[in-house]
């Protein structure tokens, strides 16, 4: 009883260790048998086997066998990600290919082998718990680099083994000619055109990746209703709507995880929305969906209050900057050290400046107008319009918030649309966007105006954004990343305006809070930020994009040249360059 006992209480550890052990054993079994149908039979063997079996049979055996082997290289990597179709088709080969190994030339080693193979991935169906179908399992280019090396080995081997076995006198040309050659090399150059072929359409294949959800489909709706009663959401969360994200949706429907794709990167925007439960269930969700497409899992702006879970994961993590959050309570603009802004926010307020949030009707019939500003500032902006992590002016996405409009004197000169959260915990700016002719400082007016609508509303916070790099230590031991974002931070001006963006949240005297990006590998980090990037910027096209009218952009309505970014969206006051 005991005994029993004791077995019992190993299983779940056997389990966690078999998808790992089952992958390493496949890999070995494959090599197995591409190396020995790249070897030349063994004679004595063989004879005996011509006496019994007809040529044609031995010749199929040995070529199957070799492709057999290259199937067993390809499908560790499914059970290694625990997929239920590779243990299937595993045990399949595995049980086809060790009687061939007999009608090959008589290699019961090889045979003995693959049938105790099978009998011990057997008990281990439940290790392999991932439902997924062969022709949607991701092979990795490092995976595919691995099979062409045991392809490459073996094709070597068989060289080196046919020119010292009997045929050391003749040279290899000649040797080629023989007939145990022949079926060596015809069986090797099957499994390396198998594996080009398979590679080839691994290439052109379209990925197995979740489809994007757009305002059109049932799930945006879904989306719309975890965001109106979110108790766990920030107003970066309203990217979502943007219409550019996959979704992860918990069991209980009340939650989901937001992510995006540039080719093996899967990058979570950000933490889960909906029930604070339900986090570590989904984040555990989002890693296993990823494995078992063969991608590159990550998320990037995650804030402090994530990373137990995230650590949970076992994820490593960078800081990527801070952000800024002002308590609505305590800001006010009276007092000597907001002189300067009271002082432009009032002087806009006599000069004609007048301040209204909009949305239904009243919104749609000022898109036009919301259009042209719009497009004016893009014209004097690179990159053109943003997406994943940035808001961009599109029309569907503009109607699904709130929209603060300020007009000179009747006319419209600038907008900024609001982030808004169910828990009203806080509230945030997206696009805040100006034309060619509003005056100067207008866009501290709208700030100051749209932070007084806040907190008539009951919102807690005002969010600025993410001040990048911003807070990473320059110290001997520090990490290589925060060395180099330290040193981007103080002399990198000419890339971005950092430590413009970082004065300027400072004069609102907001609380600066972490923000990280997190990934399964250290060295996948720097890949990871550079899709972010590419995924904000539209992709290589989008970051080479020029101003339309670089060479005649006005002077900016305010005192200041920075750009404000959110871990999701941006801020652009007083002339971002």
């Amino acid at each position: 009883m005991d005994l029993f006992r004791n077995l019992k209480d190993l299983r779940p550890a056997a389990l966690a260790a078999a998808p790992w052990s089952a992958a390493l054993l496949t890999l070995a079994a494959g090599v197995m048998l591409l190396a020995s149908g790249a070897t030349p039979s063994e004679p004595v063997r063989f004879m005996r086997l011509l006496e019994v079996a007809p040529v044609y049979l031995i010749e199929a055996s040995h070529f199957l066998s070799s492709l057999f082997g290259l199937w067993l290289v390809l499908l560790a990597f499914g059970l290694r990600a625990r997929l239920d179709a590779a243990w299937a088709a595993t045990m399949v080969v595995l049980l086809v290919a060790a009687p061939l190994s007999l009608l090959k030339g008589l290699n019961w080693e090889e045979t003995a082998a693959l049938a105790t193979l099978a009998v011990l991935l057997f008990p281990f169906r439940a290790a392999f718990p991932r439902r997924a179908r062969l022709t949607r399992m991701e092979i990795t280019p490092g995976w595919l680099v691995s099979a062409a090396c045991a392809v490459a080995g073996a094709g070597l081997l068989g060289l080196w083994s046919f020119q010292h076995a009997d045929y050391a006198d003749m040279p290899w040309w000649r040797v080629m000619a023989d007939a145990d050659a022949e079926r060596a090399v015809r069986a090797w150059a099957g499994a390396a055109v198998a594996l080009f072929a398979f590679g080839l359409w691994r290439l052109f294949a379209s990925a197995a990746t979740p489809r994007i959800t757009g305002a059109r489909d049932p799930g945006y709706e879904k989306v719309r209703d975890i965001l109106s009663r979110a108790e766990a959401a920030e107003p970066s969360s309203n990217l979502a709507l943007l219409g550019d994200k996959r979704f992860l949706f918990s069991a209980s429907g009340d939650s989901f995880l937001m992510f995006g794709v540039r080719g093996r990167s899967w990058i979570a925007l950000g933490s889960t929305v909906g029930r604070r439960e339900e986090r570590l269930e989904l984040f555990w969700s989002f890693r296993e969906l990823a494995d078992s497409h063969a991608a590159r899992p990550g998320f990037y702006g995650l804030a402090a209050d994530d990373l137990p879970d995230v650590v949970e994961l076992g994820f490593s993590l960078q800081k990527v900057g801070e952000s800024a959050t002002v308590p609505l309570e305590t800001f006010s603009i009276e007092g000597r050290k907001r002189g300067n802004l009271r002082r432009a926010w009032r002087k806009a307020a006599e000069e004609g400046a007048s301040f209204e949030v909009v949305s239904g009707e009243a919104l749609q019939a000022l898109m036009p107008e919301l259009q042209r500003i719009s497009d004016e500032w893009l014209g004097h902006h690179a990159g053109g319009e943003k997406g994943f992590s940035m808001g961009g002016f599109f029309a569907e996405y503009i109607a699904e918030f709130p929209v603060a409009v300020v007009r000179d004197h009747g006319r419209l000169v600038a907008f900024a649309n609001i982030w808004i959260t169910a828990a009203r915990s806080a509230f945030s700016m997206d696009l805040m966007r100006y034309g060619d002719d509003a005056p100067k400082n207008i866009m501290d007016y709208l700030f100051v105006e749209l932070i007084a609508w806040g907190r008539e509303q009951g919102y807690a916070a005002f969010e600025f954004g993410m001040a990048p790099l911003a807070g990473l230590e320059d110290r001997p031991l520090a990490p290589i990343m925060s060395r180099v974002g330290n040193l981007l931070f103080e002399r990198g001006e000419e890339i971005y305006n950092f430590q413009g963006v970082r004065r300027y949240k400072d004069k609102y005297d907001p609380v600066w809070q972490p923000r990280y990006i997190a990934a399964a590998h250290k060295w996948a980090i720097p890949l990871l930020m550079a899709d972010v990037g590419l995924l904000s910027s539209g992709g290589v096209a989008g970051l080479s994009k020029r101003p339309k009218k670089a060479e005649e952009t006005p002077s900016a309505p305010g005192d200041h040249a920075e750009q404000i970014e959110h871990v999701g969206g941006k801020v652009e006051p007083d002339g971002a360059k």
